[in-house]
């Protein structure tokens, strides 16, 4: 791209804002900014006009770095540089000052055809633009970064190559230690470093789209790891002096006893990250060398409760909602823990969820809140388990019923028994397959004639990472492979291409998201003689692919070959079952 004079040129007065109130408005359309949030900053900016809109909107948090970068490449037509892009040293023999770059938030990366490429966070504003220009003695060319990032590379450039997290730990007391007063701790734990250094943590696995948190104190480090995509990856951690100081930030952020570290304790958060509304689901485990947190990241405005997001195909969504708009029985949804379950039965829940229809739920806990249902959080400590909580919903004349497990005999009789009485229960069951979810029941106990009576369908699903379609690239595999793992089959008279991912400096991984794979059992009265008779899985299995049942392998198969997802994330999560 040309010298930066260019979209800095017309940057004067009517031109400046002209773009500023584009970049908003492509946020709004987006959805990455709230139309409430942008006319709260526009009266900020007004009373105090220092800086530009857009600067104040990342510093206020109602956006994230990311989001802004993108608006503004889009716009300007200049590339966003990633740190990762960046190279290893600065350009040689450029005479900048680093308070200037640090305050603007700007930083020269290399020297090219089209001139010095630098960095900026905020393109609205063209002085640092004209100042390097002039201070270098030749032309500058755009490129768009996270201001985040760009600090973090003026430090790695210039200073003594610390990241924001290394800057921030430099103000932190070293005495949090072995802490053990616990006033002093809260003291600790609410001053500004402390602070910084959570609520840096919490930033970067947004940034990120990790699901999960782990903060993990260990001998002589704390360990920190993000969940992404459903595998877990380490990042930079602070200190193991800071620990106690950290985690006790974390338990009053959820509103937990900080004085209470021989037990577990659970609570929750509700913050605003990156210009999201954040519910986070804390849990604290004692260890041996402190407490371990774990922060599940539910975000209430993203979630697209979308059987197509899903991973439902047309053919299976259909097969899906027949059942599901039955007027009663119950419809099963099993796999291991974090395989997607509870965002099935929300769909669900949300594709019958009209205002002739009423609907409880029975939940531990309650993922995300509906409109329109009545959703039950039980609380065992004072006897509102599922059972009783069960049992009093009776009395409430609801039309479905949602069980977030069935975790006991006691729950599943009185899950049978609404469906006898003309209710749908739409529940969970922690077991590898759809056949498996059968056999279960039959062995906490449930009678085989009630099971075969109620039980309408029985789903079973996995979730794989989703290749980012905007890197992966196709491959021919090899004949032993298609030999192997029969392709041919699925390729439905395609040519067999499977696809593999490719890491960038804006997605280490080559995936983005998760899809599921999944297999739908539905009851016909050839599997209820065998669930009368206790046949095993196996027996339920080959009877339910007899009447076209395709199995979580096979679909992932399939979705392998449909570039959905590659065959090692399939063999991965389905090798076990």
């Amino acid at each position: 791209m040309s010298a930066v004079s260019e979209p800095a040129a017309n940057g004067a007065g009517t031109a400046l804002g002209d773009r500023e109130a584009a970049v908003c408005a492509l946020l709004v359309s987006r959805g990455s900014l709230k139309d409430s949030d942008l006319g709260r900053a526009r009266r900020l900016h007004e009373e105090a006009p220092e800086g530009t809109l857009t600067a104040l909107l990342a510093r206020l948090g109602l956006v994230s770095e990311r989001d802004l970068a993108q608006a503004w490449s889009e716009l300007l037509g200049a590339p966003l540089l990633a740190a990762a892009e960046a190279p290893e040293l600065a350009p040689p023999e450029l005479e900048l000052s680093v308070r200037f770059l640090k305050q603007q938030h700007v930083v020269p990366v290399r020297e090219g055809e089209d001139g010095l490429a630098l960095v900026v966070a905020d393109p609205a504003d063209p002085y640092p633009l004209h100042a390097v220009e002039l201070a270098a003695g030749k032309p500058v060319s755009l490129r768009i970064g996270l201001r985040s990032e760009i600090d973090d590379l003026i430090e790695r450039y210039y200073g003594a190559g610390r990241s924001a997290m290394g800057t921030i730990v430099e103000n932190l007391d070293g005495s949090a230690a072995e802490e053990e007063d616990v006033e002093h701790l809260r003291d600790l734990a609410s001053e500004a470093p402390v602070i910084r250094l959570v609520n840096l943590i919490l930033q970067r696995a947004v940034e990120q789209r990790a699901s999960d948190v782990h903060i993990e104190p260990f001998e002589n480090r704390l360990k920190v790891r993000y969940r992404i995509d459903g595998v877990l990856h380490e990042v930079e951690a602070p200190p193991a002096s800071s620990t106690a100081a950290v985690i006790s930030r974390v338990k009053i952020m959820a509103k937990l006893n900080i004085a209470e570290r021989r037990l577990p304790q659970d609570g929750r958060i509700q913050l605003r990250v990156q210009g999201k509304e954040l519910d986070l689901r804390v849990s604290t485990v004692p260890t041996s060398f402190g407490e371990s947190v774990v922060m599940r990241i539910l975000d209430r405005e993203t979630v697209a409760f979308d059987f197509a997001e899903l991973g439902f195909t047309d053919a299976f969504r259909e097969r899906f909602v027949e059942v599901l708009e039955r007027p009663h029985g119950i419809l099963l949804v099993t796999g291991p823990t974090g395989s997607g379950k509870s965002t099935t039965l929300y769909t669900a829940l949300s594709k019958i969820n009209t205002p002739d229809v009423k609907i409880i739920t029975v939940e531990d806990p309650v993922e995300y809140q509906l409109e329109g249902i009545n959703q039950i959080q039980v609380k065992p400590q004072i006897g509102l388990d599922f059972a009783n909580a069960l049992r009093s919903i009776m009395r409430q004349d609801p039309d479905v019923i949602m069980i977030g497990e069935m975790r006991d005999l006691e729950t599943c009789r009185i899950a049978i028994q609404s469906a006898l009485t003309g209710h749908l229960v739409l529940s969970t069951l922690h077991t590898n397959s759809a056949a498996g979810g059968v056999t279960r029941l039959l062995d906490m106990g449930v009678e085989d004639y009630l099971l075969g009576s109620t039980v309408n369908g029985i789903l079973a699903q996995r979730l794989v990472r989703r290749l980012d379609p905007a890197t992966a690239v196709p491959y021919e595999p090899a004949s032993e492979v298609v030999e192997q793992f029969q392709l041919e089959k699925y390729a439905q008279g395609r040519p067999i291409r499977l696809w593999k991912p490719v890491p960038s400096a804006a997605n280490p991984t080559g995936y983005r998201g998760r899809r599921a794979i999944m297999e739908f059992l539905v009851m016909s009265d050839a599997l209820r003689r065998l669930v009368m008779q206790r046949a095993d899985a196996g027996e339920i299995e080959r009877q339910a692919r007899a009447e076209g049942m395709r199995t979580m392998y096979e679909d992932g198969i399939a979705k392998a070959l449909a570039g959905v997802t590659t065959l090692e994330e399939v063999l991965r999560v389905t090798q076990e079952g």
